[in-house]
């Protein structure tokens, strides 16, 4: 309650990008493209994937799941960027920040247990495939996704918090994108450093568990492939997990950098281009990744746009 008390920021100003009115105006227009992008590739393959019964299968159960998570990922920071690109006003409240920052670690967290998941579904499909329909069933899946998410909800709740019952005595800029951990704690007044040891033990904890479950899943994956007689049995079993290694690649190469590596070598810059490559151009890449290498879904896209073209020119 001290440290609430000793609060007297009520609002925080989100600096964002700095240059000229043509500058930021051609940023707006370039994220906004890359947000629309985003909004409508995620949402298509949502609807290819539920509508085709074809692939109604575990794998892209957890596909929908993960398409559903870019949209949310990239809608919670990115509109608020778009707008502080164009408005003079870049002020966001004290209960905004905190809810935005809450979102974007709770969303993070669920998509390190939703990767995670995948790569389970993966190693089940090509080391138990005789037994693999009989354990992956409905049930499972959809226990696994619920577990995904109510992870990412409860695992970030405590450290937000705990964040923003320190006190805020000003200065009140960020000079970042959005209420990201690094730069909030920037502004506390008060010794931030046994936190930050809490804050990187935890981020620690929750971005290697599901990592290391992970590379686990794809150690028995890659010794099954390997001991494959066929060469094209190989190449389709590598080719059935190309698109979710890319996807776990992406997602950890960013995020490692953003929150894993010491104090000592920390940059704002790097820290900005970072972010912006992890909120606003990986959940646009997902569906590229999952579509164009992907026979079924590109397959599925094919027959469901030939049937709206035909009802088109019926109606003509």
């Amino acid at each position: 309650m001290g440290h609430v008390n000793q609060t007297s920021v009520s609002e925080f100003i989100v600096l964002g990008f700095t240059g000229s009115p043509e500058i930021r105006f051609l940023l707006f227009i370039i994220f906004s493209i890359v947000y629309l992008i985003t909004i409508t590739g995620n949402a298509t393959v949502m609807l290819v994937l539920h509508v085709d019964p074809s692939l109604h299968t575990p794998m892209y159960f957890f596909l929908r799941n993960l398409s559903f998570l870019e949209m949310c990922c990239s809608s919670v920071t990115v509109p608020k960027m778009l707008t502080n690109l164009l408005a003079a006003d870049k002020r966001i409240s004290f209960i905004g920040c905190a809810t935005q920052m809450y979102f974007l670690l709770s969303l993070d967290t669920t998509k390190c247990f939703l990767l995670a998941v995948m790569s389970y579904d993966r190693y089940k499909v090509i080391c138990h495939p005789l037994h693999y329909h009989i354990i992956m069933n409905k049930r499972l899946c959809q226990g696994l996704a619920a577990g995904c998410w109510a992870s990412g909800s409860l695992l970030t709740l405590g450290n937000t918090s705990f964040i923003f019952t320190l006190p805020f005595c000003g200065p009140n800029i960020i000079n970042h994108f959005f209420c990201d951990i690094p730069p909030v704690l920037e502004l506390v007044c008060a010794d931030t450093s046994a936190h930050e040891v809490v804050t990187i033990v935890l981020c620690k904890a929750i971005l290697l568990t599901p990592f290391l479950l992970t590379l686990a899943s794809y150690a028995r994956v890659a010794s099954t492939v390997l001991k494959m007689r066929s060469v094209e049995g190989q190449r389709r079993a590598f080719s059935t997990s190309a698109s979710h290694l890319t996807s776990v690649s992406l997602f950890y190469g960013t995020a490692s950098f953003m929150y894993l590596r010491p104090k000592a070598s920390y940059s704002l810059e790097v820290d900005k281009l970072l972010s912006l490559f992890h909120s606003a151009f990986t959940p646009m890449l997902n569906p590229l990744i999952y579509t164009l290498r992907n026979k079924e879904v590109m397959g599925s896209l094919w027959r469901i746009s030939s049937k709206l073209s035909l009802v088109r020119k019926l109606q003509k």
